[in-house]
């Protein structure tokens, strides 16, 4: 069956395919029932302008022993921009030179004039990209510009050199947050000297992440100005729809724009796939990652290079053992698949990138960590293992197939998950829409004050002066209140004791990450790192820990020591955690009161425990075992969202509680499936819960796919028994202290209810499936009644 979309689509015949455009052919013949939208973009020629004229001759002579003979329309855009004193943000994508567009005007300035430069990067591994670029320019003409990279892996010894000798020092938000703006009279020099600030990936600085980042950039200028300096901006994104807004929060000044690419681009085939049904009663699919590897066997079979990217580290190792089981049983040979994600050691995550650069990888299963410009090399496939969760960062993703020039195939193969289903479902929507727009709160007050802190630390502030658009009177005071400043005329000094940007995380929660050590033989060996935040769910006692696909059991966690102590296993199952949020509302902003239910905005202190875990078996995915977990609860307080129904409308409306409860699960989860859409955010930014609104009891989907409440001790508890009855229905922003999502979210409540309900109106099951209302699952025949039904009811209550 030809995909609706591929038959409106205007293309040539092709008489001689190419080894991509051949997988697409067979894709669409063998399995055309399941691709449910599909978009042909043809190659398209570059756009070039001739090298500067202003140029340095040295400059000339680099680029031209590297084959490069013309820029691009958008460097040479960028090179005006820049030379003209415009702060500038360059939004191209991927593999189209971005690079040039900021390395050209930073030489010249520090060839010409002595000047130096800072580069920011989001991650290591793009640091050590940028290195051996410079490097490879640097020797090209013996340039003799002195690049170094300034990050926690930098020995302590080199880093005086760096210092003061630097010309282009490469770093991270996190390192210029803790280890040089709290140190800055050590860089004195090279801040006297600052002429070029470069920041790359703009787009990663979102969220709790981008706001403290702004904070940081604003301690940056604030140390510029007292050392006599005001340094340029240049900025580099993946395709948003606000380039110039994000660019201009981040940095606190206007930015010149350039979106226009002149790169050109191969060809692309992205199809849109849908897991075939296996069970019409329940609406169940076949799993995303079943089809996920089919079709990744499948170009590998012809010869194709491919990377799968997954939403969850624990995915990466399940889908990299199916792979590896197929092509590297035998170990004489070298490894043709590998995974690449967060918590592996430097050395191994650096490893892997050179191979994947030199070819000798044909597959990569990989995180978001390989959603960023690495060079990865030239890539055929790139297959999504569900929907990342934004269309810019699908789009990201599917442009890391097909660098340099060639024809590439990106498959978006989805899951069960609602909004899988809606984006598969509905392939006008995506292959129609525009990229999100970035958010960021630099002024929200928790992250606000953390970084006054930091500022008041580094240089005393005076009366009057702002930081960003905020005054500043009130949280100085509030600091002197608690004895961290002190008030000398019109200055406020730093006294405490503490060293603030230490204790400060730009990206979590919480500080410190764990160490995984492999005890294995009686040895000691550190294998990985796991982030705070991931641990209680990734390496409590009995998780089976993935390292390459190679399975690891945790022996014993030390969580006060932050390790983990593991052991080589052969199980032939992995584990994941079950985990329960309770959320108690501390104070109501804004209140609406309807006929049948209230709407209200608030803040809430919410508690997570992990309770326990369960043990599925590789390939059938049984679930062959449960095991406890006994950690402590992780707490913060946040802003939500929340709807409840009046007690007498509820019971005229449900003949029972259990229904009424299963309705509330469901309503749950199309609610949320609506509101990140309608917000543009990623789906962790906002959490779901249905409780009391006490903390007393909280509602969960046990096993047998039935709603259930449970108390504080996490004990069933039966419904009929409870004296008053009134569920209620959060959305919360899933970052402490809230980064402004509650509020526009009760601003467009009705229009969220109205998608939600339309969400499960448009579903083609019959009672309930995980694309429409989760994991309530069981027909009306088992029950008596239709939890899809159940949850339309109580989207009907709440319009």
């Amino acid at each position: 069956m030809t995909s609706p979309i591929a038959a409106l689509t205007a293309t040539k015949p092709v008489t001689r395919l190419d080894p991509a455009d051949h997988l697409a052919a067979k894709l669409r013949s063998e399995y055309g029932e399941r691709i449910t939208g599909e978009l042909i973009l043809p190659a398209k020629q570059g756009n070039y302008r001739p090298l500067p004229d202003d140029l340095d001759q040295r400059l000339t002579d680099a680029l031209r022993k590297r084959g490069i003979e013309r820029l691009y329309t958008h460097q040479a855009a960028a090179w005006e921009s820049v030379r003209n004193g415009r702060h500038t943000v360059i939004v191209t994508p991927t593999a189209s030179g971005k690079t040039l567009c900021y390395n050209l005007p930073v030489l010249q300035e520090v060839l010409q004039t002595q000047a130096k430069a800072l580069y920011l990067f989001p991650t290591k591994a793009l640091a050590q990209d940028q290195v051996a670029e410079l490097t490879a320019l640097n020797q090209a003409a013996e340039l003799g510009v002195r690049t170094f990279t300034f990050d926690g892996d930098t020995p302590g010894d080199a880093r005086k050199a760096v210092r003061t000798r630097g010309d282009m020092v490469l770093s991270n938000p996190d390192m210029l947050h803790q280890g040089i703006l709290p140190h800055h009279t050590k860089w004195a020099q090279f801040f006297e000297s600052l002429r070029y600030v470069v920041i790359d990936e703009m787009h990663t600085y979102r969220g709790v992440f981008g706001s403290h980042v702004a904070n940081v950039i604003r301690r940056l200028r604030r140390i510029c100005r007292f050392y006599g300096s005001d340094p340029l901006f240049i900025l580099c994104s993946a395709t948003i729809a606000n380039p110039a807004q994000l660019a201009h929060e981040l940095i606190g000044d206007e930015v010149n724009a350039i979106t226009e690419s002149g790169a050109p681009q191969g060809g692309k085939h992205l199809l849109l796939w849908n897991p075939p049904v296996v069970n019409a009663d329940l609406g169940m699919r076949a799993s995303a990652r079943s089809q996920t590897t089919r079709i990744t066997k499948l170009a590998m079979g012809q010869g194709l290079k491919s990377i799968v990217f997954a939403r969850s580290r624990l995915m990466v190792e399940v889908l990299t053992k199916y792979l590896k089981d197929t092509f590297d049983r035998d170990p004489r040979h070298p490894a043709r698949v590998a995974a690449y994600r967060g918590g592996y050691l430097p050395a191994e995550r650096r490893a892997m990138e050179r191979r994947l650069r030199e070819g000798k990888l044909d597959c990569v299963v990989s995180t978001s960590a390989l959603e960023l410009g690495v060079d990865i090399g030239a890539l055929d496939l790139c297959v999504l293992n569900g929907y990342p969760g934004t269309i810019a960062a699908t789009w990201q993703r599917l442009g890391r197939a097909g660098r340099r020039q060639r024809t590439a195939v990106g498959v978006l193969v989805a899951s069960s998950l609602p909004l899988d289903q809606y984006i598969i479902r509905n392939p006008d929507f995506f292959l129609g829409a525009s990229p999100e727009q970035a958010r960021i709160d630099a002024d929200q007050l928790l992250i606000l004050l953390d970084h006054v802190r930091c500022a008041a630390f580094e240089l005393p502030f005076r009366d009057g002066e702002r930081f960003g658009d905020q005054p500043l009177s009130e949280l100085l005071a509030y600091l002197e209140e608690h004895g961290i400043l002190h008030r000398e005329a019109d200055e406020w000094h730093w006294i405490s004791d503490s060293y603030p940007a230490n204790s400060i995380s730009l990206r979590s929660v919480a500080e410190g990450n764990f160490v995984v050590v492999d005890t294995t033989g009686g040895g000691k060996t550190v294998i990985a790192e796991v982030d705070y935040s991931s641990a209680p769910m990734t390496i409590h006692e009995g998780a089976i820990y993935m390292v390459q696909s190679t399975p690891y059991q945790v022996e014993r966690l030390d969580w006060e020591g932050r390790k983990a102590f593991v052991t080589r296993t052969r199980a032939d199952y992995y584990t994941d955690a079950i985990d329960y949020t309770r959320l108690k509302i501390l104070e109501s902003f804004e209140e609406h009161e309807y006929a049948r239910h209230g709407v209200a905005q608030g803040e809430v202190h919410l508690v997570k425990r992990i309770t326990g875990y369960k043990k599925i078996r590789y390939y059938s995915h049984d679930n062959v075992g449960y095991g406890k977990i006994e950690l402590p609860d992780q707490e913060m307080h946040t802003t939500a969202v929340w709807w409840q129904i009046n007690p007498q409308a509820l019971e005229a409306a449900f003949h029972s509680r259990q229904t009424a409860l299963d309705g509330f699960l469901g309503a749950s989860y199309a609610l949320h499936i609506v509101a990140t859409m309608h917000m543009l955010s990623e789906p962790g930014d906002i959490g779901k819960a249905v409780g009391d609104g006490n903390a007393r009891w909280f509602a969960t989907v046990h096993a047998g796919g039935r709603g259930e409440l449970r108390n504080r001790e996490d004990q069933r508890i039966d419904p009929a028994q409870l004296d008053r009855f009134t569920p209620t229905l959060f959305l919360y922003d899933n970052y402490p202290g809230g980064i402004g999502l509650s509020s526009p979210l009760c601003e467009s409540r009705e229009t969220i209810v109205h998608e939600a309900k339309r969400l499960v109106v448009d579903c083609s099951c019959n009672h309930g499936c995980p694309s429409c209302i989760g994991p309530i699952l069981a027909s009306d025949e088992l029950r008596g009644y239709s939890p899809k039904q159940a949850a339309l009811e109580v989207l009907s209550l709440l319009m």
